[in-house]
């Protein structure tokens, strides 16, 4: 492949060589150039590619995409532009010859519901016989292969890479999660969505290494709706003028509160057999009755958004109820049946924001005690430790306090941030900081009515300690759990 071909999308500069050159690959990560390979030099919160230029052309790379001076042997190609991730993501879609343009395109932004609504949206496609490709935070699908995610949205030749791979086997869709970093980082760039979704909005991702602060995660989020063709909207999200500010795109509504294009009303929270509900009426551009097994008003929200998005491939609205009805996601809102007594569920629930989001609708379900039993992650922002602990200390009859990824931070140490919260309330708490024992104590003290929500890992499958990750499934810990003796009697 000819250089020049990869940088046809962008402006650039050639330092020296030639872009005509012929290259093999296209590498970001210097461990992996070979002969005659193109390297990109990308700089990250702890790294920068252009270290590695000399390392990298004692491997023979033929050329260096740089945005600062480097020093190379001759006959090395360096190609100067003015960011290296922007360009990295143009020309990953060349190097895949444009797979998104082979694909409708579906983005998902916004603080919550990302994931849920994402599934939603595969459920019904799926359904009408669109093979439908999933990329988000707990996994991405292609076909039959699913392949466990390291990100939310990963880096730009992954995204491409993963569009072409959807193209091979027959995807003729791709609905993915699009993160504020995505969006910040250009992993996104280098072609328009045909579909961009904004769900929401609070403060969240805001502290080293992540938003330097709520105008930045902001602006950021809105990025989406000046790359796609056309905007769903939720317009009772805080905000919304912010986020419609340059908007490209045309615009489409949901939501409850307004004269919306999609629009629930009447909306009921009820209870089945190991299964808490809700149900609604649609109205708008599409009318009919929509029931879900998913707990909670944002469960409204996320089907309105998936619903909104998906009338435009299809009509058949009795396919779209049903495949809502169906509708499970891991570690999302996720009733773990171990007993008849009480209701027990994960979630990934791990800010403030969403966590008070999940407690006030299940308290409208009106349990016999709500327990919320939860973490916070080390070397992350110590204020969401303070407000996760207020805010279940305000909902919560019972706050269980424990572990969830100490990192290199000491977990009594995120403990007592999060009872600093937690005393700024009234509600009761215990400490528990190893977290099966945790899950164990809330077990064994259930009263009948009980609604139990372990909150934080959601579909994690690992606890981070000191660098290490460490597997710990919440899931395999009930099980465990629930064939103890001691808990058996009370089961």
């Amino acid at each position: 492949m000819i250089l020049k071909k990869l940088l046809e999308k962008l402006e650039y500069q050639v330092v020296s060589g030639d872009d005509a050159v012929e290259i093999n690959h296209l590498q970001n990560d210097s461990r992996k150039v070979e002969k005659g390979d193109v390297f990109v030099c990308i700089q990250g919160a702890g790294f920068d590619g252009h270290e590695f230029v000399t390392d990298v052309t004692q491997k023979g790379a033929a050329a260096i995409i740089v945005m600062e001076e480097v020093t190379v042997p001759e006959g090395v190609t360096v190609i100067l532009v003015k960011n290296t991730r922007y360009a990295l993501a143009c020309m990953s879609a060349a190097y895949f010859d444009y797979p998104a343009e082979k694909l409708t395109t579906i983005g998902i932004t916004g603080t919550k519901g990302k994931t849920t609504t994402t599934y939603m949206v595969r459920q019904v496609l799926e359904r009408v016989g669109i093979k439908t490709g999933l990329i988000g935070t707990i996994e991405t699908i292609i076909g039959d292969e699913v392949i466990p995610s390291k990100n939310t949205t990963p880096e730009s030749y992954i995204v491409q890479e993963t569009f072409a791979k959807m193209v091979k086997e027959g995807c003729q869709c791709v609905v993915m999660e699009v993160s504020s970093q995505g969006l910040m980082l250009h992993r996104v760039s280098g072609f328009v969505f045909d579909y961009g979704i904004f769900t929401n909005i609070e403060p969240d991702h805001i502290g080293p290494n992540e938003h330097k602060d709520f105008d930045d995660y902001l602006k950021c989020k809105s990025m989406l709706l000046k790359q796609c063709r056309h905007g769903i909207i939720n317009m009772d999200a805080d905000y919304i003028d912010e986020v419609l500010e340059g908007h490209t795109c045309d615009v489409e509504t949901y939501g409850v509160k307004g004269d919306y294009d999609f629009k629930a009303s009447d909306i009921q929270l009820f209870t089945k057999p190991g299964c808490l509900c809700v149900a609604y009426q649609l109205t708008g551009k599409l009318n009919f009755p929509v029931e879900i097994h998913v707990p909670g008003t944002f469960s409204v929200y996320n089907s309105l958004c998936a619903i909104a998005i998906c009338s435009h491939f299809t009509k058949n609205t009795e396919v779209i109820r049903q495949a809502l009805l169906d509708v499970k996601v891991k570690g999302r809102v996720e009733i773990i049946p171990v007993s008849q007594r009480f209701t027990l569920m994960i979630d990934y629930a791990h800010n403030a924001m969403s966590l008070e989001s999940l407690l006030t609708s299940l308290k409208e379900y009106h349990p016999k005690r709500l327990v919320a039993l939860f973490g916070c992650g080390g070397n992350r922002s110590r204020d969401r430790r303070f407000e996760m602990g207020e805010v279940s200390s305000k909902l919560a009859d019972l706050t269980i306090v424990t572990s969830d990824n100490p990192r290199f931070e000491e977990p009594m140490d995120i403990i007592n941030d999060i009872l600093t919260g937690v005393a700024k309330a009234d509600g009761a708490y215990v400490t528990v900081p190893d977290r099966k024992d945790a899950i164990r104590y809330a077990i064994l003290h259930a009263e009948d009515g009980d609604v139990i929500v372990l909150a934080g890992k959601g579909h994690e499958d690992y606890q981070e300690i000191k660098g290490v990750k460490h597997p710990m499934d919440e899931r395999v810990l009930i099980e465990e759990i629930i064939q103890e003796e001691e808990v058996k009697a009370v089961l």
